[in-house]
This record gives C-alpha cells, sequence and structure tokens, in this order.
C-alpha cells in the first residue's frame, strides 16, 4: 500500500538540448581534422563537417554539470588539441577525444574552491596561452589561478599546482590569453576595482582597467604587470595574434568602437560602422568574434549585437599598428559563438533558432563595403552608416536544426493520425517558429521515378568490391527483370548480361567481381568473359535465395536446401544440399567476418514456425545447430554483424533479427562460435508484416525492417537505435550510393521506385516547421465552433490559436512605413556615386528578417498577433494584427454558461506594458466568437486595472489572474462582469487549472495555492500552499492531489495535498469568517507534501500527462529552454525500481561526470534528490568498457546483455 502512494520515476531525455552556449575550433580527433566541440550548457559536443559540408555529430556526452567556459589548447609542437573545461564542480578539467573509443577522456582533473556557480569561485572565464603553456581560470570576482601545463617523458600532459593571481574588490569582465610568442605568457582581462565606492558611496566613480598577468616561467609565479584605463563600456577582449604573425596586443572591445591597446604603445581607436535607423545615442556592443590566421595575414570577424558581422584588419611594421580598419562583412543571426574553419566554412551557434554553417564566397576585399578606419579625423565619434545586404561573401551551406527556446509545447494528435504530435513554440521575434515534431528520422526524397507496372524487388550492385559507388540498380517484376545504369542520370541497359526475361530472386556481388543472379529456374553467374547457368532439376522452382561475397544458398519448392561456393577458377560449386521436409519461407546467410575466407552460419524460416540456424562449415555443411520457435510465421530473416564503435576488436556481435507475420521484430545475438541464439529482444513495429533489408549506415552496417512504416536499425555514437523513419509504406529496400547522394537508399512503393537518404541520425524526433512573425507566447487548441454530428467532422483537424508578442518591436504596418522611410535615404559618399545610382534602384529589395533582424522600437513598445492555425497543412487560417502597441499575454478557450454550444477564444492584452516593473497603462480582456471558418469575431473588451496572467474557464465563467487577484468573470452583454475576487496573493498566479471543486494555481514567486469557492458566500479561500518558495515555469495537475511543477532554478518537483485537507470543506470555522481569509493570513494552511525531487539542470518549459505512443505507458512529458524533450516514466514495479536504483548507484560510482562534479550533488542542486532515477545516467552503462560492464553486471546478478536488454526495454515503452 504504500508504494501505491509514492510515485518513483525514471527520468529520461529523449531529445537532447538543442542549443548551443559555447563552441571552439580545433583538431581533436586527428592532425588537421576541422572540428568544432560545442557546450550545450550541460552536455559536450563533438560536430564534425563531412565531405559533402553537412555537419554531423560524432558524439555527444551529458557531463551532469554546468559547462561555463570551454577553450581548446596544444602544447607546443603537438599536432592535436585538449580541451580544457570550466563547470560548476570548483576543478578544473582536460579532457582529450580518444578516437578509437569515440569518447572523451579525463586526462587531468584539479581541484580549487567549491562546488556551484559562485561569485568568487573561478570557473567563470577561462584563457589560454596560445602555444598552450598555460591556462587561467577565473572568477567574476577576486580570484583567479594560473596552471603551468607540460609533457612528461612519456609525452603525457602535465599539469602544474595553481599558481594565485587573486585581488580583492576587483569584479572581471573579460579575459583572455594573449599571443607574445615564447617570452612569458601574459593573460589580459578587463577588471574594476570598486573598494573605495565600497567604503564611502561618495567616492568617484570607480575606472574600468585593463590589466596584465604575467607568469613568469623562471621564477614560477604571477605578477600584474600592466594596468592602463579602459572606457566604461568595454567589455570584450580579442587577442592579436603575435611572435611571428603578427604585432601582439589586444583588441579591446567597447560601445561603438575598437581600441588596440599594448604597452609601450599609443592606443588605436576605430569606430564601428552603424546601421542607418539606429539612434545616435544608442551603443553598439560586441556579442561574437573570431579569428582567422593563415600563413601570411590574419583578420577577425566580429558580430554585433544587430548581427552584423564586420571584418577587422589590422595593418603594421614589424610591432607597430599604424591603423585599424572595421568594415562591413555581411549579416547574420545573432549567434553565442563564431568559429571559422581552415576549410573556408564559419559555424555560427545560434543564440535562439537553428545554427548555420557558411561556406566563404569571398572575405570582404570588395572597395564598396561600408568601412571605418582608426585614421578618420572623428576617431571614436566617427560615424558611418550602412544598410544591411542580402549575403555577399557567405552563403548558408547547411542548418543544423534548434528548437531553442521552446515556449510551451503540448502533445496532442491535432491531425488524427492515430499517433499523438509534439507541438511546439520556439525561437525568437522574426526567426520563431512553430514545429510539429514526429517520432521518427527525417527523409529527404531524391527522386521518385513511375515503373511500368508493379515491381517486386530492388537490389543495387557496383561494378568491383573496391568501387565507392553503385553501378546498376536491379528491378525485378512478376514476369521480368529490368537493369538501370547509374550515370548522371539512371537510364535501361540492355546489354549488362543479366537474364531480363524472368523475375530475379536475388542478384549479388560476388567476391571475385562476378555477377549471380537467382531467377526461380536456376542461377545465372555472370563473369567478365562468359556466363554459366546452373539449372534447376527436374520440375522444382527455386523459391527463395540469400547470399555473400562468396556462398549461395537456394531453396526449392518441397523445402530442399541447395548451398553453393565460389571456388578459385571463378565457378559455383555445389556444395552440400539437404531436405528440410516443410516449405521454406525465408533464408539469410551470415556475412563473411574480418580476414576469413567464408562464413559458417545461415538460417532458414519455414512454415513450421521456426528459424533454424545451419552450419556452413567444410566438415559439416548443413547441419543444424540451433533453433528457436515463433508464434508466427516469419516473413523474412537477416543475419548482421553490427559491431559497436569503440569497443574491443574482438568483441563482435553477430545478431539474428527476424521479421514476423504479425508485425514483429525479434532480434537475437548468435555465438560466433557454437551457432546457439541467446539475448532475445522483440519489438512491435506495425500492423504489417516485416521485411528485412540490410543496408549501410555511416559506413557501418544496418538493417532497414519494412512494415506499415519503414523503421530503420543501426548503431550511432555507441548506441543501438531502432527508429521509425518519417516515410510512406515501402515494400522492399536496398543501399543506394552515387556521386549525387553518397549514402542512401533505394526502394519501391506501389510502382514507384524511390531514392530516399536519411537526414541527421540519432535524432528522435522529425521536424516540420512554420515560420512566425513575433516571438510566440501561449496556444490552445480550439474546439470546433459547431459540436460535430456523429460521423461528420470527426477526422478533421484540430485548430490550434496562437499568441504572439515582442517587446521592443513594432507592429507590421509601422515596419513597412520605416522600411520605406530608410530606401528614401541614399548613403552617397563621393559625386561620382550618384552616376551608379540606376544601379543601385533594383538592389533595394526587402531583406527577410529572419536575417537582418527586426527593428528596435525602445521600452513599452510591441508587436502582437493572434493567429489561427491549421496543423495538418501547418497554413494560417485567420490572423488578427493587434493595435500599436498591444501585446497579447494569455488566452483560453471558454464555454460561458450564457452561450452554452458556443465556444469562446478569451485573449488578454495589455498596452505599452514595461517589463520591470511590470505594469501596463491600460489593459483588457477580449472576448471572440468563431464560426466554422474559424474566423474570430469581437464580441466585447472588458477594461482591466492591472496586468492579465492567465485565464482559465470555470464552471460556464472565467477564471482571470490579474495582477495580485483572482477573479472569476461572468459574460455580460457589454463586457464581463466581476462577480468575485480575492485580493492576498503574494506575487501574481501564472498558471491555473481547475479539477472537480479545486482550483490549483502557481504563483509567481510563492509556488503552488490550491484555491476553494463556496458557492454560499460567494468567496475564494486557500485550502493548501507550499512551504518552499518557487519561481514557478510550468505546472500539470497529474490526479485530483497530484500536481506537477518545475521552477526557473531547473527543478522538476511532485507535491501532494495532504489528506488533513482532502475531503474536509477547509477554510476557517473560528467565527471570523468576515471578508479575509484568516487562515492563509496567519500562515496556518496545510501544507503540500512534496514526493518527488528532481534538478533537470536546464528550466522546464512546459509539462504534460500523456502518452507517445498507441498503447505507450503514461508519462510525464516535457520541454525545456534549450530545447530538450524529456520523460518522466513511473515504474511499475518494485523489482524495477530496485534494479534501477542499484544500477544508478554503481554508475555513479563507477563513471564519474566528465567535468567533476558529483552526480549526486548534481541531481540534489536546490533540494535532495527524491523517488527519481536519472536515466541518462543508467543509459551510460552502454558506453562503458566491457570489463567495468561485467563488473557492475556481477553485482547485480545479471548479465551485460541483460542489463542492455532491460534499459532498451524501458526506453521503448516510452516510444
Amino acid at each position: 500500500a504504500r508504494f501505491v502512494e509514492m510515485p518513483k520515476l525514471y527520468q529520461l531525455t529523449l531529445q537532447k538540448a538543442s542549443a548551443i552556449t559555447h563552441a571552439v575550433y580545433g583538431n581533436f580527433s586527428a592532425p588537421k581534422a576541422q572540428e568544432v566541440i560545442v557546450a550545450r550548457y550541460k552536455t559536450i559536443e563533438l560536430l564534425r563537417p563531412d565531405e559533402s559540408g553537412k555537419v554531423q555529430s560524432i558524439l555527444a556526452q551529458e557531463v551532469f554539470g554546468v559547462i561555463r567556459d570551454i577553450r581548446p589548447f596544444r602544447l607546443t609542437g603537438a599536432s592535436r588539441d585538449y580541451i580544457v573545461v570550466a563547470s560548476d564542480s570548483g576543478r578544473i578539467v582536460i579532457l582529450e577525444y580518444d578516437e578509437k573509443k569515440n569518447i572523451f577522456d579525463k586526462v587531468h582533473q584539479e581541484t580549487f574552491g567549491k562546488t556551484g556557480c559562485r561569485r568568487i569561485v573561478p570557473g567563470q572565464y577561462l584563457a589560454v596561452d596560445p602555444k598552450g603553456r598555460s591556462v587561467m581560470i577565473g572568477a567574476i570576482e577576486k580570484q583567479k589561478f594560473v596552471y603551468i601545463l607540460n609533457r612528461d617523458a612519456a609525452n603525457r600532459l602535465t599539469i602544474s599546482s595553481p599558481l594565485e593571481a587573486h585581488k580583492s574588490y576587483t569584479l572581471v569582465y573579460a579575459t583572455c590569453g594573449m599571443d607574445v610568442g615564447f617570452e612569458n605568457p601574459l593573460f589580459a582581462s578587463i577588471e574594476l576595482g570598486y573598494e573605495e565606492v565600497d567604503r564611502d558611496p561618495n567616492a568617484e566613480p570607480p575606472q574600468k582597467m585593463l590589466t596584465m598577468y604575467e607568469m613568469d616561467l623562471g621564477l614560477n609565479h604571477v605578477t600584474r604587470r600592466f594596468a592602463d584605463a579602459v572606457d566604461h563600456s568595454a567589455h570584450a577582449l580579442i587577442a592579436v595574434p603575435g611572435g611571428v604573425d603578427g604585432p601582439s596586443g589586444v583588441l579591446v572591445c567597447c560601445e561603438n568602437c575598437l581600441v588596440y591597446k599594448k604597452q609601450n604603445h599609443p592606443d588605436i581607436v576605430c569606430a564601428i560602422p552603424r546601421r542607418l535607423e539606429m539612434a545616435q545615442e544608442k551603443g553598439l556592443l560586441i556579442v561574437a568574434h573570431a579569428t582567422h590566421k593563415l600563413k601570411d595575414f590574419f583578420f577577425f570577424l566580429i558580430q554585433s549585437e544587430y548581427g552584423d558581422l564586420y571584418k577587422v584588419t589590422l595593418s603594421h611594421d614589424e610591432d607597430q599598428v599604424n591603423e585599424v580598419q572595421v568594415k562591413y562583412f555581411d549579416t547574420i543571426p545573432l549567434a553565442n559563438a563564431l568559429c571559422v574553419l581552415k576549410t573556408g566554412f564559419l559555424f555560427a551557434a545560434a543564440e535562439f533558432g537553428n545554427h548555420a554553417l557558411f561556406q566563404f564566397q569571398g572575405i570582404g576585399t570588395d572597395e564598396d563595403d561600408p568601412m571605418c578606419t582608426s585614421s578618420h579625423p572623428h576617431g571614436a565619434q566617427a560615424l558611418v552608416a550602412f544598410k544591411p545586404r542580402a549575403l555577399k561573401n557567405l552563403m548558408l551551406y547547411d542548418e543544423m536544426p534548434s528548437l531553442s527556446p521552446m515556449i510551451d509545447m503540448k502533445v496532442l494528435d491535432a491531425t488524427g493520425e492515430g499517433k499523438p504530435q509534439l507541438y511546439a513554440l520556439c525561437g525568437r521575434g522574426p526567426r520563431s517558429s512553430m514545429r510539429v515534431l514526429r517520432h521518427g528520422l527525417g527523409v529527404t526524397e531524391m527522386a521518385v521515378s513511375e515503373l511500368p507496372g508493379k515491381p517486386n524487388a530492388v537490389w543495387t550492385v557496383k561494378a568491383t568490391m573496391t568501387d565507392e559507388f553503385d553501378r546498376y540498380i536491379v528491378v525485378s517484376f512478376i514476369d521480368v527483370t529490368l537493369v538501370l545504369s547509374i550515370g548522371d542520370t539512371v537510364e535501361e541497359v540492355l546489354d549488362s548480361g543479366f537474364l531480363a526475361t524472368a523475375p530475379s530472386l536475388l542478384i549479388q556481388l560476388m567476391a571475385d567481381d562476378s555477377y549471380v543472379q537467382v531467377h526461380p529456374t536456376g542461377i545465372r553467374h555472370l563473369l567478365p568473359r562468359r556466363t554459366n547457368e546452373w539449372r534447376v532439376p527436374g520440375q522444382k522452382r527455386i523459391v527463395t535465395a540469400a547470399a555473400n561475397e562468396r556462398q549461395v544458398v537456394i531453396a526449392l519448392s518441397g523445402g530442399e536446401i541447395l548451398y553453393f561456393e565460389i571456388d578459385e577458377s571463378h565457378t559455383l560449386n555445389e556444395v552440400a544440399k539437404r531436405d528440410m521436409n516443410y516449405e521454406v519461407l525465408c533464408l539469410a546467410v551470415q556475412p563473411i567476418p574480418e580476414n576469413r575466407m567464408r562464413a559458417s552460419f545461415m538460417a532458414v524460416g519455414g512454415v513450421d514456425n521456426t528459424i533454424r540456424i545451419l552450419s556452413l562449415d567444410r566438415e559439416r555443411p548443413l547441419k543444424q545447430l540451433s533453433a528457436q520457435a515463433l508464434q508466427s510465421p516469419a516473413e523474412s530473416v537477416c543475419l548482421a554483424e553490427m559491431r559497436n564503435l569503440g569497443q574491443a576488436e574482438d568483441v563482435h556481435t553477430l545478431f539474428l533479427a527476424i521479421g514476423l507475420s504479425s508485425g514483429i521484430l525479434i532480434r537475437s545475438v548468435v555465438d560466433f562460435v557454437t551457432g546457439t541464439l541467446s539475448d532475445q529482444r522483440s519489438r512491435f513495429l506495425g500492423n504489417k508484416s516485416v521485411k528485412l533489408h540490410k543496408v549501410t549506415v555511416q559506413g557501418l552496417p544496418a538493417m532497414l525492417a519494412l512494415s506499415a512504416k519503414p523503421w530503420l536499425c543501426y548503431n550511432f555514437q555507441g548506441k543501438y537505435h531502432c527508429t521509425p523513419m518519417n516515410y510512406e509504406q515501402l515494400e522492399y529496400a536496398s543501399s543506394f550510393a552515387s556521386e549525387q547522394c553518397p549514402e542512401g537508399f533505394v526502394a519501391i512503393s506501389g510502382n514507384t521506385l524511390r531514392i530516399i537518404s536519411t537526414e541527421r541520425l540519432g535524432d528522435l524526433f522529425h521536424q516540420n516547421t512554420m515560420p512566425l512573425a513575433y516571438t510566440p507566447r501561449r496556444f490552445v487548441p480550439l474546439p470546433p465552433a459547431v459540436l460535430p454530428t456523429a460521423g461528420h467532422g470527426a477526422g478533421d483537424p484540430i485548430m490550434l490559436a496562437l499568441l504572439e508578442a515582442d517587446h521592443n518591436a513594432y507592429n507590421e504596418e509601422t515596419k513597412r512605413e520605416i522600411r520605406a522611410a530608410l530606401k528614401k535615404i541614399r548613403l552617397t559618399r563621393t559625386v561620382d556615386d550618384d552616376l551608379d545610382d540606376v544601379k543601385e534602384e533594383d538592389e533595394d529589395e526587402d531583406l527577410p528578417e529572419t536575417q537582418v533582424g527586426t527593428f528596435k522600437a525602445g521600452e513599452g513598445k510591441w508587436g502582437s498577433c493572434v493567429r489561427i492555425v491549421n496543423p495538418s497543412n501547418l497554413s494560417t487560417i485567420f490572423k488578427l494584427d493587434l493595435d500599436i502597441d498591444e501585446a497579447a499575454v494569455c488566452l483560453t478557450v471558454c464555454y460561458f454558461s450564457q452561450l452554452a454550444n458556443q465556444p469562446c477564444l478569451v485573449v488578454g492584452t495589455v498596452f505599452n506594458m514595461t517589463l520591470y516593473p511590470r505594469h501596463a497603462p491600460k489593459a483588457t480582456i477580449k472576448t471572440y466568437m468563431y464560426d466554422e471558418r474559424y474566423h474570430l469575431q469581437l464580441i466585447h473588451s472588458t477594461p482591466l486595472d492591472d496586468v492579465p496572467l492567465c485565464l482559465f474557464p470555470f464552471e460556464g465563467r472565467l477564471l482571470a489572474s490579474v495582477g495580485r487577484c483572482l477573479r472569476i468573470y461572468e459574460l455580460g452583454k457589454r463586457k464581463l462582469l466581476r462577480k468575485c475576487e480575492y485580493k492576498n496573493i503574494p506575487e501574481g498566479i501564472m498558471w491555473i487549472h481547475v479539477k472537480g471543486d479545486k482550483i490549483y494555481t502557481a504563483d509567481l514567486r510563492e509556488s503552488f495555492h490550491i484555491f476553494k469557492y463556496r458557492r454560499s458566500d460567494n468567496q475564494l479561500f486557500v485550502m493548501a500552499d507550499d512551504s518552499a518558495p518557487r519561481w514557478m515555469t510550468c505546472a500539470s495537475v497529474l490526479d485530483s492531489s497530484t500536481i506537477a511543477g518545475a521552477d526557473k532554478f531547473d527543478n522538476f518537483f511532485i507535491a501532494r495535498i495532504p489528506e488533513e485537507c482532502r475531503g474536509d470543506e477547509g477554510g476557517d470555522f473560528s467565527g471570523l469568517r468576515l471578508k479575509a481569509d484568516t487562515m492563509y493570513l496567519t500562515g496556518q494552511t496545510p501544507k503540500l507534501d512534496h514526493v518527488v525531487q528532481f534538478h533537470v539542470g536546464d528550466s522546464v518549459t512546459a509539462l504534460e500527462k500523456t502518452t507517445l505512443s498507441q498503447g505507450g505507458g503514461e508519462l510525464i512529458c516535457y520541454s525545456t529552454m534549450l530545447g530538450a524533450v524529456g520523460a518522466f516514466y513511473p515504474f511499475a514495479s518494485r523489482e524495477e525500481v530496485d534494479f534501477f536504483q542499484h544500477l544508478e548507484m554503481f554508475m555513479r560510482s563507477e563513471k564519474p561526470p566528465l567535468c567533476g562534479r558529483d552526480h549526486m550533488m548534481y541531481r540534489s542542486y536546490h533540494f535532495p534528490v527524491q523517488n527519481c532515477v536519472d536515466g541518462d545516467l543508467c543509459e551510460q552503462y552502454v558506453t562503458l568498457p566491457l570489463d567495468k560492464q561485467k563488473v557492475i553486471a556481477s553485482e547485480l546478478d545479471r548479465t551485460p546483455a541483460e542489463i542492455i536488454k532491460k534499459l532498451e526495454d524501458l526506453r521503448n515503452k516510452l516510444l
């Protein structure tokens, strides 16, 4: 009974976070490898653009900590980079990427302070000496440590004990490691000493300083070498190449200008060109920068807060800098980090929205580009204006989809597919979007062509074993075989030598570069100079066949199996035959293992519902080794060797996959020596029989399982994935490789031939995107205006109503006026330019806001709209633009008792609202009706005295949270009528839900409050509230006494209403029940019990109790700010809880987190973790070395395979 009370949850990230907080470029896996390492707040990931320029994820790893800074460094003379990570663990960690095992290896971990993100504990800033001799880690205030890095005799990295460079009462704004060649390492930082102001508030305001710290390698200590005043707006440092490459020194980024500084060198100041529409008094800040250094020259790319990129060049003689030039380069979306790759690419990790890889088309050598130089007579005050233009120096090459920030998410089957979709509101400003996530891999369709008739099979073959690309596509029909050659186009060939007048059962390229074609009456063996035929004896026919590069097995009608081999003289010899005494349905042959001449197993499936493994050894051909009984006949069988990346060379895993006619895929492990079967796992794929086809994915063997949908089974980053593909039903498929499509599949569907390729591997969800105009805030599904009669309109999509609003923005009309005014302004520089005006006229087309951003309007200015979306084709049915500076903030659908069957959309709006303090001079609640076309008609608008924060329907009326009040409104003729009000709310209610007679609410600052409404007195009172204050972000009701919530500090929790106030009327019976809620005001209300606590490590923005698949288990699905989707799944049994709690415990000790944080402490960041097992940690079991896996397994009395099976089963229950 106790177990029923306490839910035990299993937390699992389904889609990893897609935001990038830091990105660095380097060669991590091999010399000359062009790679980017990105930090996604709590995960670290290695990305590598492949030959075609698509960014591939090589490895992603949870670090169970907050990555605050990350830098690459290499020791002098080395050819690969190490990674140094600063986190919230109070430790400096140095990682190395191990390509063989595909993991990050922890080389060093040095403790220096307390954990957590604190003001004076280092970890916020990292600076590395470009020659890799030392690294500085700094705090926001006071403390800095310098470590010396070196190598020992065995060429291993060594690290010294820390050297202090502390200074009290000093705030640090930025640091960087200066390039000084091989002199003593220098670190520059922007600092502000506040000691005087701290003692005497009336003292002079302190001055920001640029301070240089010298790490004296001879004396082994750190000294302050030089300090110089900088402008109070200085906010970033860029190290200038030194030594033999350049003049050394540092560029200080200030508002509107750059300053070049170096000891004993005059300051050189250069203004930054500004956008034409920018107000003169507004400062321009730099948000990201990258350095590009080639043999004989270098330049910097810097990005302003508007997204404009500038190219910065220095002209210098030896060590004297004469001039700094800043030239407008291009405009791209705002980035958190920029990385210039040596191969001519620019990687931009976007602040919000999709990340991009650009290819350089030029390096900004155009003379006409707007430019500012330090020799300008006005110096820092120089004004050079420009208009953003379409991309000229860059070209978008690849986009990495990012859901960050996910503002709201709901799980619903709005399109009537029978399987729920995830609807997410993502992004910010003009780059925001609504995305529909469906479980499965994204598929790109390369080509579709009609065929003359209905094909039943397709194969691709290469010309020789060593070829990279395929030569033929062979398609088999009911009575003919069609051969197509692959070139620039796909064309039929008639002289290929294949038998065209019969259907084919198998086409295979052999090890001696000959082809084998099996057809119902024989086997045709195509050699370069002759063709051999083997005919079936008697009246029998071949029903099915299988082969690898040297062995061919066929099954005849009546159940006879024949086994052939290719010998040295290139002939196909019959080795053995066996009568199975039942009809054979499917065959499979093991692929030839590495360094062997032939394979030793085959599998055969028959009508007696069995699969048998037979031997192919010369000594005992076709002898039965093992068998497996099935519930229904096997449709197909496949023997595939799938080796995990990073596993030891001798750990091969041979899998037997069986596709049943009932739609189930069974996978067993075949013992490499004896052929016995073990570790069986099954999964239901769909309501159609499963056909299996071997394919390759990323050069490794994989398998397509075709049922009602195609599924792809493959290994990726050390884990086995079995994921549906978002594509229609396919009947037969084969791997495909050509120059245009280096890795894809060719498949048949109906009477068409299709060439498809998968998009990002490893993703669980595929996204469809609909662009929006402003930042989306909230959305609700709309019930149909007229309730559908039975049978009518049941399959119609459910429309969604979205609110969009942007602060510091104009509405569409004002934007059009500004653009028209800007077009009239000519930016001429000389008289000659006037002659070219004709040419400029054409260029003034409107640029997409997604590229150049939007105008900044100032505080209290808003652009906003209400939009109705049809989810089936992601189109806008109706869009209502709000008034100037009016913003929609909350909405709900309400059935008022006065309009019984007519749903109303109720929207809360504010005018000229300022965010801090939260105040609006005018606010309203607008009530709309809509018809079958979903066009909104305003019934009336109700003025309010404060900002509406949340609305919810309540018994035919409306509950509204307005400022610090909770009110009940009723529908009137001219406006909504206030019927009841509750006033003692701490900060403002941001979430309301009604279930039964309870009103569940969450205060912005003070966590949950449960209200009851007493009809007799028309009074609201607080029935229970929370003991801990929490800044709530979202919440969800699980059942009548249990609520789940999440707060701004990344915590998830579940609270229960205590026993004493579940049945009771509640309230105060002391006779003082006048108007006030005495119990609440005197702090005597019963408090909620917390039953689950868990630190997610990312702000949760939406929670929902739901199921993610048909027949899947109920779970709590959540979305986060950084674009992750995850789930909390309740364990079904006591054994499961025990098993996973113990696995988690062993994983904590065997695999401590990468960045040095203690896992238990991390998950208990603000509240001790309670009743929740961390699935992300448990799933890292797969990536442990085999010996460690065995140690943990023996402690749990299991085998490693059983543990991995349990992890997979649990994951499959969710999706």
